[in-house]
């Protein structure tokens, strides 16, 4: 048996090498007779009784650097392999003429490389592996690496799904025609499930999908057995902290439905991986350590015959010796400085002297071999209990030749010399004229020949085409509003709630409604307890797929933690790209599994978009429907926690997403009123949006909505409270939004009662709703001069250009100037502009000049502004309200 260790390296360690022989005789003799298992056996006693000896017996995540599965255990190639080569070729070289032709005449750019590496890859997932939909069973997920899918586009091509016109318009979209430059679902929603082209998102979002196809199966909403999740990703793209930072929950879980293929060429954008080590190595370590099963695919078949050959284990030292950038040379040269270089000892060079160069350079790697290729993934599919990670070595550029192969330019490749083209039209012995070349003309099969037929064979035994994209699914019929109505109806005076507590109890209205109860998935980080949601606890129970192993420590209390199989809560830990990864699987469970789910993901709203608004703009990408739930939201209503936790500009983050309808509601109403259109627009409508809402931790009284209100909530802001009308009186219009209008109410107590001034009361529920509405109205206008001209909402509201408005926010002041385009009058803003702090919620008001005092200030100075108002008793005001007018501006403390 052959062990890899090099005897002259044993010789210096061994004190006994008979017995050393004699040991590992017997253990071969195991192997042969018992098999692996027997053996793994065996050795885990021993290491065992050494450890509890005392023996400090060292660890290593690691194994040779050769492939997992031995010659002798691959299955036999279901298909044809001369077939398969050539359409391969087919693909590689339409994947590289569409980049080509898309920059000979534009500057749009694409990549060539990543793909090159990666065909062999993908072509055994089309043709032997990756189920498409169908009534039977569920489509296996494909999550392509983004800057190889011009190979899908190629492959989609010849199977007549592309016409040449499309091909051409690749990078092209404006025209509505073109394919896009990575996985965008938003831009091609029938072909592409998973945008992945934003490193890192690809693997986790994988994950948590997975994760919820067994929350699916364990709730009976949907049948996911047999279906797979499929990542690929590039070796380079393990550098992202999220590529592996939730490979120890798939571990943890057991999620042996998914499975990694790692690209592993060596190569980044700009050089290599691991110049210095062994990426192959270094990922086989920490998969394995996270408990996964890792299979490695480092060498083709071409080095079958000569590992065979090696008694010693020779080259395996010298696999071992060298480090990648070694690996990436080697690949840029030729087969006589592989010999030198590589081969560099006498007893390595005499196991290749019959080999020629050519010999030598045709030892191929395994990620470009598809028997070697193909038993990985017959292994991954049929292993159970663990998820599955392949590395696989290959080349980048693989093909390209002086264009780019294994170059550390390779990734910004985007055009080619005449002769790298003619190089590879050769190499693969492609039906190309050198005349023809200059064209750059696609390849394809005639519908009549083997080649055609074989693909749409292969495709029509697993199902149909993929990629492709669900788009629609059953709608879901939507409780009515009067659902709410203890919501609407407000609640008694002192007895106050927050809006975060009225969203519970909206949820809990939700999840009782025999329509749509089962739907609701509550996604909550590790803060259930702070948003008040502990109730959920027992009441749905917290989903796990092994139901609860322990007694909890709380079990006699009323609203004890409780784990359950069928439990409806996902509670992720600290853990906020996890829960957003969950909803973004729920809130695309419509296409994915045709089973629409109703996501609510709450978490802090400081720990949302700025902390995890990749993976929120990739959930735009995707079509997620679903609510956000930004709770203890605003710069001055989470008192006592500070800098780090006070948010004050996420309002203006969602508002960068076209696709994400966001809210900043001060009432229960108003958020009962948000989210039953919502559930309408999303799941009745099956409009491809979702919802940003903020909710506050703050208690107070929760009044009755008004009369008619429900349209202009929706809208972006209603009147909550008209001023009384006097002929003298000045007046004003108070705008204002989230707990901050409580302050604005309190307001225009203080302008009536100390200053005789009256105001109108406006509850902005959504000033980035109103801002894109008034940007609308304003487009169709110049857009249509001669049309009837559109009013836009806050015009319709703000009719009197000789009242002045003040507006005041939780939020930065941006956020409530997005309308000052469609403000006639005056208009002030407050804002909390500045670094967060901690102190109670009236004092960081005070400091952020955001409270009642500050709002009647600048009230007063808009109507003296206008001669409305003495000027002399402003600083009267600042006096009775002990403001310090020489202190800093809080934005530059």
């Amino acid at each position: 048996m052959s062990n890899g260790l090099n005897a002259n390296m044993l010789d210096q360690l061994d004190i006994d090498p008979e017995e050393t022989k004699e040991w590992l005789e017997a253990l071969g003799a195991i192997q042969e007779q018992d098999g692996n298992e027997r053996v793994q056996f065996i050795i885990g006693q021993l290491v065992e009784m050494a450890r509890q000896s005392g023996a400090a017996i060292p660890f290593s995540a690691n194994t040779a650097y050769i492939n997992t599965i031995p010659v002798e255990q691959q299955p036999k190639y279901p298909g044809m392999t001369t077939i398969e080569r050539k359409i391969r070729a087919y693909v590689r070289w339409n994947a590289m003429m569409m980049v080509l032709r898309a920059n000979k005449n534009t500057n749009v750019g694409g990549h060539i490389a990543s793909f090159a590496s990666a065909a062999t890859l993908y072509d055994v997932g089309h043709n032997h592996f990756w189920h498409a939909a169908t009534d039977e069973r569920g489509a296996d997920m494909v999550f392509v690496q983004g800057h190889s899918c011009p190979g899908d586009y190629a492959r989609a091509y010849l199977l007549g799904r592309f016409a040449d016109e499309q091909m051409d318009q690749f990078r092209q979209e404006v025209g509505g025609n073109g394919l896009s430059s990575y996985p965008h679902p938003w831009l091609m929603p029938d072909f592409w499930q998973f945008p992945t082209v934003s490193m890192g998102l690809g693997p986790i979002m994988s994950i948590y999908q997975a994760r919820f196809m067994r929350y699916m199966q364990s709730r009976g909403l949907a049948k996911t057995e047999g279906r797979k999740v499929w990542a690929f990703l590039g070796d380079g793209e393990t550098d992202e902290p999220e590529t592996l930072g939730a490979i120890t929950m798939a571990g943890r879980e057991k999620l042996d439905n998914l499975i990694f293929v790692v690209n592993c060429n060596l190569q980044r954008l700009d050089g290599p991986v691991r110049g210095n080590g062994k990426i192959i190595q270094e990922l086989e370590a920490s998969f394995r350590g996270a408990g996964w099963n890792v299979i490695k695919v480092i060498w083709g078949r071409h080095w079958d015959a000569l590992l065979a050959k090696d008694k010693d284990g020779l080259i395996m030292k010298r696999m071992m010796e060298c480090v990648d950038g070694d690996y990436q040379t080697y690949k840029s040269k030729d087969g006589a400085y592989v010999r030198e270089h590589f081969f560099n000892t006498p007893e390595l060079k005499a196991l290749v002297i019959e080999y020629t160069d050519r010999d030598i350079w045709s030892l191929n790697r395994g990620g470009h071999d598809p028997i070697k290729v193909f038993s990985a993934y017959q292994a991954a599919n049929e292993h159970s209990g663990q998820p599955t990670v392949i590395l696989a070595k290959t080349i980048k550029g693989y093909g390209m030749g002086d264009s780019g192969e294994a170059q550390n330019t390779s990734h910004q490749q985007k055009k080619m010399s005449l002769q790298s083209i003619i190089n590879i039209r050769d190499r693969w012995q492609l039906p190309v004229t050198d005349k023809e070349i200059e064209s750059l003309p696609y390849l394809k099969f005639a519908e009549d020949s083997e080649e055609y037929k074989y693909m749409l064979q292969r495709r029509t035994d697993l199902g149909g085409h993929i990629p492709a994209r669900r788009q629609k699914s059953e709608t879901l019929e939507i409780p009515p509003l009067s659902a709410f109505q203890a919501i609407l109806d407000g609640t008694k005076a002192g007895h106050g709630i927050s809006t975060t507590m009225a969203f519970v109890r909206i949820l809990n209205i939700l999840v009782k409604d025999k329509k749509i109860g089962e739907r609701i998935v509550p996604i909550v980080p590790d803060e259930s307890r702070t948003f008040g949601m502990e109730g959920m606890f027992r009441q749905l129970g917290i989903w796990s797929q092994v139901g609860q192993l322990y007694t909890p420590q709380d079990a006699e209390q009323l609203m004890y933690y409780r784990e359950d199989e069928a439990g409806q809560v996902l509670q992720e830990g600290i853990n906020e790209a996890g829960g957003l990864c969950d909803w973004i699987a729920a809130g695309t469970s419509y296409s994915t599994h045709n089973v629409p789910m109703v996501p609510f993901f709450i978490y802090y709203s400081m720990f949302g978009f700025q902390r995890v608004g990749d993976l929120i703009w990739a959930a735009a990408d995707q079509r997620t429907r679903g609510f956000l739930l930004g709770g203890t939201a605003g710069r001055t209503t989470l008192n006592g926690e500070g800098l780090q936790h006070e948010d004050g500009h996420s309002h203006l983050m969602s508002s960068t997403i076209p696709n994400c309808i966001s809210y900043d509601p001060s009432y229960g109403y108003e958020l009962a009123v948000i989210i039953q259109d919502g559930l309408r627009r999303m799941y009745s409508e099956q409009e491809d949006v979702f919802y940003y809402i903020s909710v506050m931790n703050e208690n107070y009284d929760q009044p009755p909505m008004p009369d008619g209100a429900a349209e202009n909530i929706l809208k972006g802001m209603h009147l909550f409270q008209p001023g009384i009308t006097r002929k003298k009186a000045p007046k004003v219009n108070l705008l204002g939004s989230g707990t901050i209008f409580c302050e604005v109410v309190e307001a225009a107590s203080l302008l009536r009662e100390d200053w005789g001034v009256e105001s109108d009361l406006w509850s902005c529920t959504s000033f980035t709703e109103l801002a894109r509405d008034g940007v609308a109205c304003e487009r169709w206008n110049r857009l249509h001069p001669t049309a009837k001209q559109r009013v836009s909402h806050v015009e319709k509201c703000m009719t009197k250009a000789d009242i002045p408005v003040i507006a005041a926010t939780d939020y930065i002041r941006a956020f409530a100037e997005q309308i000052r385009p469609f403000i006639k009058a005056d208009y002030t803003v407050l804002g909390t502009d500045g670094f967060g702090r901690s102190d109670t919620r009236e004092k960081l008001r005070s400091f952020f000049e955001v409270d009642r005092h500050h709002i009647t200030i600048a009230a007063l100075k808009s109507l003296a502004d206008k001669g409305e108002f003495d000027a002399a008793k402003i600083d009267e005001a600042i006096k009775k309200y002990n403001i310090n007018a020489e202190i800093i501006a809080p934005w530059l403390i």
